[in-house]
């Protein structure tokens, strides 16, 4: 099957919800305003919305996955939406289960949830985007081949290798969504490719 769906990946922890250490009830998920309709529109123009988080809490015992589950159905409710897909790292290598204390190929910075993603649903990751408020979500965005925006919520420095460097930065994720949504439309309505008939089969002006 050819692969051309886009999808915006979007981080959960300080770009849909208030950053909040370890969150692991519904109610520590606290969305920010505006933000559902904006995806709304997003998925009504055919964009896969696709929730990319690091959930190291799992493997520091602070929750299990049927508590992540739960928080992911209320935040769903809170957005008034479905996600196309959700993927989370329950990994980390301090943490007390043993069968999820390792280095993995998952957690972000690392891009493989979003290849599981595009290989799980044929999204074209050269055509999506990646939205996230820290560079290890931009770095991940980058090596898949996204196009990422940065949500600034004051905690990142200048990053200094062009790996980690976004293609926009965004003063929060509603401006974050608004310029998908502007670029998207650009590329929509403008012809970006256009050249002479004559160049494409090779034949001269008459």
């Amino acid at each position: 099957m050819k692969k051309d769906r886009r999808a915006v990946f979007l981080d959960r922890d300080g770009t849909l919800v208030h950053p909040f250490h370890y969150p692991s009830r519904p109610e520590h998920l606290r969305v920010y305003e505006g933000i559902g309709p904006a995806l709304h529109r997003l998925q009504a123009r055919g964009f896969a919305l696709i929730l990319i988080t690091n959930q190291s809490g799992v493997a520091r015992g602070y929750f299990n996955e049927k508590d992540l589950a739960r928080m992911h159905t209320y935040l769903q409710n809170e957005l008034a939406l479905t996600f196309d897909g959700i993927y989370f790292c329950p990994h980390h290598p301090d943490g007390i289960i043993p069968e999820l204390s390792i280095r993995c190929n998952c957690r972000k910075p690392e891009p493989g949830m979003l290849f599981q993603a595009a290989n799980d649903l044929d999204l074209a990751t050269s055509a999506s985007w990646f939205v996230g408020d820290i560079l290890d979500d931009i770095e991940a965005g980058n090596r898949a081949g996204s196009q990422t925006i940065l949500v600034d919520i004051g905690t990142e420095q200048v990053p200094e290798l062009a790996i980690r460097k976004p293609n926009f930065v965004a003063r929060d994720t509603l401006h974050a969504l608004t310029i998908i949504e502007t670029v998207s439309s650009l590329e929509l309505d403008v012809d970006l490719v256009y050249s002479p008939s004559s160049w494409r089969t090779g034949l001269p002006h008459a």
